[in-house]
């Protein structure tokens, strides 16, 4: 995370209280107990294993898969055990999380859309001003459940609520943006690593997906770094008093989707009358230009630093 910092112009050496105040809600495999994510989850709900009802009105969250305690992570883990090095863009936020993918990091519309509902019922309880989806949802079969998908984020995003959404990892060919993604009501967050020259081939700007380059809505809106991300594992253990395991890489546009919304979370913390609309273009003003085509890059990479000046 420190080296995602010094991509994204974070010059607040990842403060411990940033994004102090801003609730995010988080869809994913859930979240597991990990002491960097201590105190941050106000609320959590499974809507996977429905035939469990300790399980589904638990307040005790979970994650059998790791990708989404690792999204957490970058949001605002604490950097607890790694003496801040790994902490999350927004230590301050806090996170309202439904788990609505599986073991495998699958999932369903309609799994999808009870999340959806339930963090719509949540707003203002919580005041939720931020959605984080890292999941690249690929063109249904059933052109009714995408649509009802578009229209709840929409519903969403009309009620104030930033929607931040992964472009998924189906690039590098043109048209290969998540379908959620290519809604105009959302933040659609391209992978990219600039000058970082780890990853090899495997450097996630190689398959991230790519908008139309003819459309009237391009897309990705921006874009973040996304390779061998560092942040909290969920299948870490103590031995004899230490931790072991405690941080784990992982790649994909799933890892720069959070990097925008923690980058959101410090921004609505300090301009806290903004509205969505206005921060999604204030992040996209503020973008570093790589000089990559727009359906790869959008405006750019994220740049915390003109966005909170």
């Amino acid at each position: 995370m420190q080296r995602v910092r010094e991509q994204v112009e974070d010059l607040s050496g990842g403060q411990s209280d940033g994004g102090t105040g801003i609730a995010i809600a988080l869809l994913d495999t859930g979240v597991a107990s990990h002491p960097d994510l201590d105190g941050r989850i106000l609320c959590f709900r499974d809507f996977v294993s429905q035939n469990n009802l300790s399980n589904l009105y638990s307040s005790i969250s979970y994650d059998d898969n790791g990708h989404g305690t690792h999204v957490a992570g970058i949001l605002c883990g604490s950097g607890q055990l790694s003496a801040g090095r790994y902490r999350g863009l927004a230590p301050g936020a806090r996170l309202v999380v439904g788990k609505v993918l599986d073991e495998n990091g699958d999932g369903s519309a309609e799994v999808m859309l009870r999340g959806l509902d339930w963090v719509m019922a949540l707003r203002e309880r919580y005041r939720i001003r931020i959605l984080n989806i890292s999941v690249g949802i690929g063109d249904l079969d059933d052109k009714k459940k995408e649509q009802a998908l578009q229209e709840k984020l929409e519903e969403l995003w009309n009620l104030g609520m930033l929607v931040v959404c992964a472009a998924g990892n189906k690039g590098p060919g043109d048209n290969t943006v998540s379908s959620v993604g290519g809604n105009s009501m959302v933040v659609t967050v391209g992978c990219h690593d600039g000058n970082f020259r780890g990853g090899g081939f495997l450097r996630c700007e190689n398959y991230s997906g790519r908008g139309d380059p003819g459309a009237a809505i391009r897309k990705p809106d921006l874009v973040a770094p996304g390779t061998e991300i560092m942040s909290c594992n969920y299948h870490l253990s103590q031995f004899r008093g230490r931790w072991l395991n405690a941080y784990v890489a992982k790649s994909g546009t799933s890892m720069a989707t959070p990097i925008v919304s923690a980058a959101a979370a410090l921004a609505f913390e300090k301009f806290p009358s903004m509205t969505n609309e206005e921060c999604k273009q204030k992040l996209q003003y503020t973008a570093t230009d790589l000089g990559a085509p727009w359906n790869q890059q959008g405006w750019g990479m994220v740049n915390v630093r003109r966005l909170l000046e």
